[in-house]
């Protein structure tokens, strides 16, 4: 049993740090991180594969429901490697897998072991040690971002006014920086997505739905649709790189108002 949860976290841990490159591409077109993400991808599905196939072959039937949704997320992702190896169509093999990824975190409320479903504080437990995670993660990445983004607008400023000084001279460039900063985003934000889809899940499946309206929960959903929209502007709108740092350091600021309101928030 406890090889088998093993294996089912390290699905998980591996098919987040896929998405991680797949978003990387998403960003910047870049076939390097498209390869990996696409390797990865595989490792996951083989592992999910021969998961799979031990369960059905034990055949348990009062797991019929974790089997199912099990299934139904190795469909998800074997769907996403043909249409990524014979088809091209590149966004709808991330946005595929960031759905076939969210149905296996649910799927630890179905149970996974033994002939014996999980019980719901040990799903939860389970799946509170993804979203912690994840979310520190995100957040020790954000955290590098936004001072990025910091160095970005203080060198911008002086560049701008021609105001030299040894400190200047010390700094990288503006290019420079705001690549770091871009890596930072690549992977703070799909993490912090991830984090917060499987929060809501758990709620939700918990019969806690009311806490959506936490002042927690609400502020972490503005600082990813903050982030969201500088991915937007980034990816497709190609804003200048002082105009993203500005939109960074905000979302930050409300990722930071998130982390100091606890005391007004019953989510945790």
């Amino acid at each position: 049993m406890e090889t088998a949860n093993w294996i089912y976290d390290a699905i998980l841990y591996i098919y987040a740090l896929s998405l991680l490159f797949y978003f990387s591409d998403f960003m910047h077109a870049s076939r390097k991180a498209k390869r990996i993400g696409t390797g990865l991808l595989v490792f996951v599905w083989i592992l999910q594969t021969g998961y799979l196939v031990a369960k059905l072959y034990l055949g348990h039937p009062d797991q019929n429901t974790f089997l199912y949704w099990l299934a139904f997320s190795w469909l998800l992702a074997t769907v996403s490697l043909v249409i990524s190896r014979f088809f091209h169509i590149d966004y709808i093999v991330f946005f595929v897998n960031v759905v076939s990824f969210a149905v296996l975190a649910l799927n630890l409320y179905s149970g996974m072991g033994g002939g014996t479903s999980y019980e719901p504080w040990q799903a939860t437990r389970e799946l509170l040690i993804v979203h912690i995670s994840l979310v520190l993660c995100a957040y020790v990445a954000l955290t590098i971002g936004a001072l990025l983004a910091g160095m970005y607008l203080f060198l911008h400023h002086r560049l701008k006014r021609k105001r030299w000084s040894q400190v200047v001279r010390r700094y990288p460039s503006l290019d420079t920086i705001e690549r770091f900063a871009d890596r930072a985003v690549i992977i703070g934000v799909p993490l912090l997505a991830m984090s917060l889809a499987i929060a809501t899940v758990s709620l939700i499946v918990e019969g806690r739905a009311m806490l959506l309206l936490d002042w927690k929960v609400l502020t972490s959903f503005a600082s990813l649709v903050m982030y969201i929209a500088y991915v937007y502007q980034r990816a497709v709108k190609d804003r200048p790189g002082h105009q993203l740092a500005k939109l960074y350091i905000v979302a930050f600021c409300m990722l930071l108002l998130n982390l100091l309101t606890n005391s007004f928030s019953s989510f945790h």
